[in-house]
């Protein structure tokens, strides 16, 4: 096979539908739109509109607030971890950063910082440095014999003092 042979499966591309070109094309004039209304216009803007009726969004209990400027933590597992350390992606003798994880692949990116969570089990003596990380995932890797630096430790214990 050579390159210029190259075809798409029989059925794999469809060819678009070109509305509103005259009346052999069977979507001529109206374009499918119907006659007069709302939707036959451009900037069409009904989505929660009921004809008149209190819309359903309107009719449902409102409750709890979204804060527009949250910080956004990456999560990542002690063991996920531990698989990169063990394909020799990380490297145990440096500490291991935000940039390090984010640098090796363990994640895309690291948004407002980078939380440790307790899933999986680490074996190695690690040192990190990171922005968060559960009571349980502090535990585990200082009984590795790893320790960990964090900007704040969220306990269970903490906030419920």
């Amino acid at each position: 096979m050579k390159l210029h042979e190259l075809r798409d499966n029989p059925g794999a591309t469809k060819k678009k539908v070109r509305v509103g070109r005259g009346p052999g094309s069977g979507v001529g004039k109206t374009a499918g739109r119907g006659i007069k209304g709302q939707t036959s216009r451009s900037g069409v803007a009904i989505g929660g509109y009921e004809g008149g009726q209190m819309p359903l969004y309107m009719r449902l209990p409102k409750r709890g607030f979204n804060k527009p400027n949250r910080k956004e933590y990456e999560v990542v597992n002690l063991g996920l971890i531990q698989k990169f350390i063990d394909m020799g992606r990380i490297d145990v003798a440096q500490p291991i950063t935000e940039d390090v994880l984010v640098q090796s692949g363990v994640l895309r990116r690291s948004r407002d910082g980078i939380r440790v969570l307790a899933k999986g089990e680490i074996k190695s003596a690690v040192n990190l440095e990171v922005t968060g990380a559960s009571a349980g995932a502090v535990a585990a890797i200082e009984a590795a014999g790893g320790t960990i630096k964090v900007a704040q430790v969220a306990a269970a214990a903490d906030t419920a003092a």
